[in-house]
């Protein structure tokens, strides 16, 4: 490639960014409105085919681990060797998740559509979050939030879906889910392409070492210590998440004696404002500190969640919206925090993290479906209302400046 076609290519990248990140995000919002949709009709799940809230549990469990297990490997290995055609191939397996979930006739059945729910996650997560942060430029916190938000939205959206297509049709209403899978396929193969060419470029331009950033001081000590603070920030977050998605319907319908129709309201509130909340963190944390949003958006939840198991029906939608909120602020800007605690490892940093929250949301679902069985739904709702407590230890986390300045002490 000569060096006028590389400036060329170099130059169009600004304009083309914002083109780009949304792009990551409509193909984040296809596949987590197709993941999310699985526990949002386990009730349907649990009539249909008579399973128990620990089987229930397994189901989500299956989902999130499989995810967990490949998200961390596949970073790892995209970090020695990006690549791009493995964006349309995780879609792929999504598509034959939901057909599985369509036509499942048993426990079993459910268990395998569910996995390659999550294998298709697994790819998606480290590589798009990779494809963001290489169109970010300067403002990583508001590209991951971009990227993120778009999962937030099919979050929410997965409620609604449940409500129009799969209540009034069936499982089988899974089969309309395969148009979106479909749609995912075909904007990650033009993602991956522009994707390929930013890399072909890159590996084209002769490298300044005088340019090169300094290299990071942090002992490993220090790096263990700050990633345990997240990992644990991340527990809080993803297991109230998961008892909140997969487990509140069951709450709602029986303490007030609603539909699930009417139920699916108030976690499509959380999950819309888990979507506004999503895209307002970076751009706060850009301004105000990554430190300061990551403590503000698990312990600032705590008093909404406390109160949620004695409020009514309209008082529990209007805590679902101040918890969707401030909860989900924080997790882009957790990523963007360990990217900058270990440059040079997006992949991996973007794999592992995706990898634990969903792991941790289903081992928390196996756990809360277990209390369920045993204790009773109401019980466990109100045990997991203390977990953002745990937001207290992440005021132990370094400030910014010494994460970005590179030095700790040994």
């Amino acid at each position: 490639m000569s060096q006028t076609t590389v400036a060329s290519a170099v130059k169009t990248t600004p304009t083309t960014a914002m083109t780009v990140l949304l792009g990551v995000s409509a193909a984040h919002l296809l596949n987590d409105a197709m993941q999310s949709v699985v526990p949002a009709v386990f009730p349907l799940f649990q009539q249909s085919l008579q399973l128990s809230f620990t089987e229930v549990g397994w189901i989500a469990f299956t989902l999130n681990i499989t995810a967990s297990v490949l998200q961390p490997l596949v970073g790892y290995c995209t970090d020695r060797r990006p690549m791009p055609f493995l964006l349309p191939v995780g879609m792929l397996f999504t598509l034959l998740g939901m057909i599985g979930l369509a036509m499942a006739p048993s426990f079993s059945m459910l268990l395998l559509a569910s996995a390659l729910i999550g294998v298709g996650s697994s790819v998606l997560h480290p590589e798009s979050s990779r494809v963001a942060h290489l169109a970010a430029g300067r403002g990583k916190g508001f590209a991951q939030s971009v990227f993120q938000v778009g999962g937030n939205f099919g979050q929410a959206l997965a409620p609604l879906m449940v409500i129009f297509i799969i209540m009034p049709i069936g499982q089988t209403g899974f089969l309309w889910f395969t148009l979106l899978a479909l749609i995912g396929i075909v904007l990650q193969f033009a993602i991956g392409r522009w994707y390929g060419r930013q890399l072909r470029v890159r590996a084209s331009q002769p490298k300044n070492r005088g340019a090169a950033a300094p290299a990071r001081s942090f002992s490993k000590p220090f790096i263990g210590y700050v990633l345990a603070i997240l990992i644990l920030m991340l527990f809080s977050k993803f297991v109230y998440l998961a008892s909140m998605t997969g487990y509140y319907t069951f709450y709602y319908m029986e303490k007030f004696g609603l539909p699930l129709s009417s139920a699916q309201i108030c976690l499509f509130a959380l999950q819309f404002a888990g979507m506004v909340g999503t895209f307002i963190g970076g751009p706060l944390a850009d301004r105000f500190g990554r430190q300061k949003i990551i403590w503000f958006s698990i312990l600032g939840t705590a008093p909404f969640s406390l109160l949620m198991p004695y409020a009514g029906p309209v008082a529990s939608i209007l805590l679902s919206i101040a918890i969707g909120l401030i909860l989900m602020s924080g997790f882009s800007v957790i990523i963007v925090y360990a990217q900058e605690l270990l440059p040079g490892h997006v992949g991996s940093v973007a794999g592992l993290f995706f990898g634990l929250s969903f792991g941790l949301a289903g081992l928390g679902s196996v756990l809360m479906g277990w209390l369920m069985d045993t204790y009773g739904v109401t019980s466990m709702i109100q045990w997991c209302s203390f977990l953002p407590l745990l937001g207290l230890f992440a005021l132990l986390l370094p400030k910014d400046s010494i994460i970005m300045g590179g030095t700790s002490a040994n």
